[in-house]
């Protein structure tokens, strides 16, 4: 009975199973930031391997979010000639006697619009910038910047009130805003900046910016992975988003939404997940600081790390260093994989444990048998473990 006691204390020992397992959530964490996928936590591993559903943001995420103003549409009628005149402290220094009406209106929309992105982190306000690069340099005073989650941007220019943003901006200072006939292609493809003067509507820009090449990829290598469900989530008008939809094949999509409407989107998703009336593991990547709530409340955030905003970094569980949204895909493989190894291990040491505890009690095993049940075990399980460490 010692002899059998003695068995039973040796074969018992967890080291294998405390050992083993943690193991090979390092090497999963591992491997990954090998191919530039940081995850925080084995825990995220855990809860990314189960993703049913993946929710992008537009700009920064499945786009590469390098704007290139592509056309300026002044509002030119009667109404609104004073404010381009060239008693006008806001026109452009850079203007000439001799330069078409039409081309001095368009300097002095960009000029405007440059001024008041002066400040601001998002690529649309870089694309502005880099579309008028004098603005810096030509004297103009700039007070009171003000930015409006999910509208836009507000600054006094040498006095006067200028606003640069979407049509919710618009409606909100009384700016009788309207579509241009002349650029029906333009709106098709690209994202309208809207720019009114103290009030009074001035014209608007029209701001271009191009799908990721491995976005298609991504979307499509995330079906063959099971995912139910991919959705595109943004505060860009409609038709640009059907259109991104489209391109890449996605599930669904909502577009014109403020930041907190974005929110309320993944609570709906993850509650009215199709297939199953309980709730899903739902995915969402960003990229800028409008996105660090929602990155938050999904049951996993994903940042792009290069791109990405601070904020957004901090708030998500995975970050992705190099911004392929093909590299989505790979985390899910690698979570995947590490919990396959880490139930390999969990079932081959308690089987063996069991098997020679069985035979212990039947006086049929030995001492050297509860030694491999315990040290052996262990070693293969490390051994197995070291395998997540490759990808």
């Amino acid at each position: 009975w010692l002899y059998r006691a003695l068995m039973f204390l040796v074969v018992s020992c967890p080291c294998a199973l405390v050992i083993s397992v943690p193991l090979t959530f390092f090497g999963g964490i591992g491997g990954a930031s090998r191919k530039g996928i940081l995850v925080k936590g084995a825990n995220y591993m855990d809860v990314l391997a189960k993703v049913d559903t993946v929710v992008f943001d537009k700009t920064g995420t499945l786009t590469h979010g390098q704007f290139a103003v592509t056309a300026v549409h002044p509002e030119s009628t009667s109404e609104h000639t004073s404010l381009h005149t060239p008693h006008s402290t806001l026109l452009t220094p850079h203007s000439t006697l001799h330069t078409p009406p039409s081309t001095l209106l368009e300097k002095h929309l960009l000029h405007l619009a440059a001024h008041v992105e002066h400040f601001s982190t998002h690529p649309i306000g870089a694309a502005l910038r880099d579309a008028f690069p004098d603005e810096a340099t030509d004297g103009c005073r700039i007070t009171d910047v003000e930015e409006v989650a999910g509208h836009g941007i507000r600054a006094n220019v040498e006095g006067r009130i200028v606003c640069v943003g979407n049509t919710k901006m618009m409606d909100a200072v009384g700016a009788k805003w309207h579509d241009c006939p002349q650029c029906h292609d333009a709106h098709t493809s690209g994202t309208i900046i809207h720019v009114a003067i103290d009030g009074v509507y001035a014209g608007h820009i029209v701001i271009n910016d191009q799908v990721k090449a491995d976005s298609a990829e991504a979307i499509a290598q995330l079906q063959a992975l099971g995912v139910k469900k991919t959705v595109m989530l943004t505060g860009d008008r409609k038709e640009v988003a059907e259109q991104v939809a489209r391109q890449l094949n996605l599930s669904e999509y909502h577009a014109e939404l403020l930041p907190a409407d974005k929110v309320k989107m993944i609570e709906q998703i993850s509650l009215h997940t199709p297939h199953s009336t309980l709730h899903e593991t739902v995915a969402f990547v960003g990229d800028g600081i409008n996105d660090a709530p929602v990155l938050a409340r999904a049951d996993i955030g994903i940042a792009m790390g290069g791109l990405g905003s601070d904020a957004a970094i901090e708030a998500a569980d995975v970050v992705l260093m190099d911004d392929q949204p093909s590299k989505i895909a790979l985390a899910i493989r690698i979570a995947r994989r590490t919990l396959a190894i880490a139930r390999q291990n969990v079932w081959f040491a308690i089987g063996v444990k069991v098997a020679v505890l069985i035979l212990a009690t039947f006086g049929l095993a030995t001492m050297w048998m509860a030694v491999f049940a315990d040290v052996g075990v262990t070693v293969l399980a490390v051994l197995n473990a070291m395998r997540a460490l490759r990808i």
